[in-house]
């Protein structure tokens, strides 16, 4: 049985080395991250080079996500690079500050506009919640507060309002840089962090498409916002990232499971993709294996029907990348093993009217698939669209996307039970020398054995995008 749902890794100083990067490909990773939150646009260059050399040497495909680093609000540096607070101290946070002028009672911002966002009463969170600040009153640039709770604080850390509020465009001038590059390089798919609203996706999908950009849209839920504006951010966009870590802290740690729970779901029966990530084997930074709360961790978005799960600091500064990729893939093929994950009998419910053909064949498709014994699934796609489709609808019979497009084929590696293969539709003359060079590429990969059951969709025009308007069940033969 192949693993259907997908691995994403972030890219860092741990994976620069090409024979690293190439044994994660071979361990399963499906789509490589780029943070730009972290190094230039240089490092970012370079890291995608190695990544599709890599991809060469495994002779993979893998998609590249850049994960634009938005408008994260950090404080400003420490003289000594950090402090110990103490519950109850007082401390300022101050806008007007030097940047590297921080003391144990008070340290700059880097969000000049902070004091028009927060008021007496409210509570600050530093350092992904561990430092809990409540507000006591606010001056033109200086917040006062008072510790609750106390601990390390070290420069740059993170800083968050606890139910949100935060004014702070989704896309910061910085980010602009970003897009440049996204669009320069044929970068796969672009997230969007901090994204409050479906207006905030729609700006950055404006932005990336005047700069030349055909990447994919993901919004990474991570703000109050962002689940009071959940339906709208699905729509606008084509993968849904629930990033754990900023949420988390916005909404309170208690709500986190539910609300994974809540945005995998909207967003597969919007037919749109979906990423769980953060801290999902944090302990791998360290550690050759993962703990047990973390293997259930992963299990458990894997049967609540992600398409993907992701590595960030376990690959891009961990000890052990290659292990995090192979423990991942592991965790998933056990998940995905059990009748839960498996439901011939879990179809999904159809509501309203298809939005096209593709959607109407896709769901006939899989109907049927789940109801036969088909060993494949072979879709003829020039944009995805259609694989994209069938794969909302659980099923362990995996969806082969046969295209001619590269960059058709990376986009394919995030959706989940798809698995891209290259094929020029364009080549066959007729309908049988179609069918011949349908099986031939079939059987030399292994994918399917002489006289196996496979559904065909396709285009009565072939090579035409957004045609896919007919399936056929075929037979494998090569007479």
């Amino acid at each position: 049985m192949l693993r259907r749902t997908k691995i994403v890794a972030t890219l860092g100083p741990a994976t620069d080395d090409l024979e690293v990067l190439t044994d994660m490909i071979r361990a399963g990773l499906d789509v490589v991250r780029l943070n730009a939150s972290h190094g230039t646009v240089e490092d970012r260059r370079r890291r995608l080079a190695a990544a599709r050399q890599a991809a060469h040497r495994a002779d993979r495909c893998v998609g590249v996500l850049l994960d634009l680093g938005g408008p994260k609000i950090r404080i400003d540096c420490f003289r000594e690079g950090r402090v110990e607070l103490a519950e109850g101290q007082a401390f300022t946070l101050d806008t007007a500050l030097e940047p590297t002028a921080g003391t144990i009672d008070r340290v700059g911002v880097a969000y000049k506009e902070l004091p028009r966002d927060v008021a007496a009463g409210d509570t600050l969170l530093l350092a992904d919640g561990q430092i809990v600040l409540d507000v006591r009153s606010v001056g033109k640039t200086a917040i006062e507060t008072r510790v609750r709770v106390g601990g390390t604080l070290s420069d740059r850390k993170g800083l968050n309002r606890q139910g949100g509020g935060i004014s702070a465009p989704a896309i910061s001038d910085r980010d602009r840089e970003d897009i440049r590059f996204v669009a320069e390089e044929g970068v796969d798919y672009m997230a969007v962090s901090f994204a409050r609203d479906a207006a905030d996706m729609e700006q950055a999908r404006s932005l990336v498409r005047a700069a030349g950009g055909d990447a994919r849209l993901v919004a990474k839920v991570e703000r109050h916002e962002a689940v009071d504006n959940l339906a709208g951010i699905i729509d606008a966009s084509d993968v849904v990232m629930v990033a754990r870590g900023d949420l988390g802290v916005e909404m309170g740690y208690a709500e986190l499971t539910g609300l994974q729970k809540t945005i995998i779901h909207e967003t597969r029966t919007r037919n749109r993709v979906v990423i769980t990530a953060t801290q999902m084997m944090e302990s791998m930074i360290q550690n050759p294996v993962p703990t047990r709360a973390e293997v259930s961790d992963v299990a458990n978005a894997v049967m609540d029907g992600t398409d993907a799960v992701m590595l960030s600091a376990e690959t891009a500064t961990g000890r052990y990348p290659v292990k995090a990729v192979e423990a991942m893939a592991e965790v998933i093929e056990g998940a995905e093993k059990y009748q839960l994950t498996h439901p011939r009998a879990r179809h999904r419910a159809v509501e309203g009217v298809f939005k096209g053909s593709e959607e109407a064949i896709a769901m006939a498709v899989m109907y049927t698939a789940n109801h036969m014994t088909v060993r494949a699934i072979v879709a003829l796609t020039e944009s995805g669209a259609t694989p994209l489709w069938m794969s909302r609808i659980r099923s362990d019979i995996p969806i082969y996307a046969f295209t001619r497009f590269e960059a058709t084929r990376r986009r394919v590696t995030l959706f989940r039970g798809v698995y891209p293969v290259i094929f020029d539709v364009t080549s066959s003359r007729s309908t049988d020398e179609l069918y011949r060079s349908l099986f031939k590429r079939l059987l030399e990969l292994k994918l399917v054995d002489l006289h196996d059951l496979v559904i065909l969709t396709k285009g009565e025009a072939s090579g035409v995008q957004g045609g896919t308007n007919s399936m056929q069940i075929l037979k494998v033969v090569l007479d």
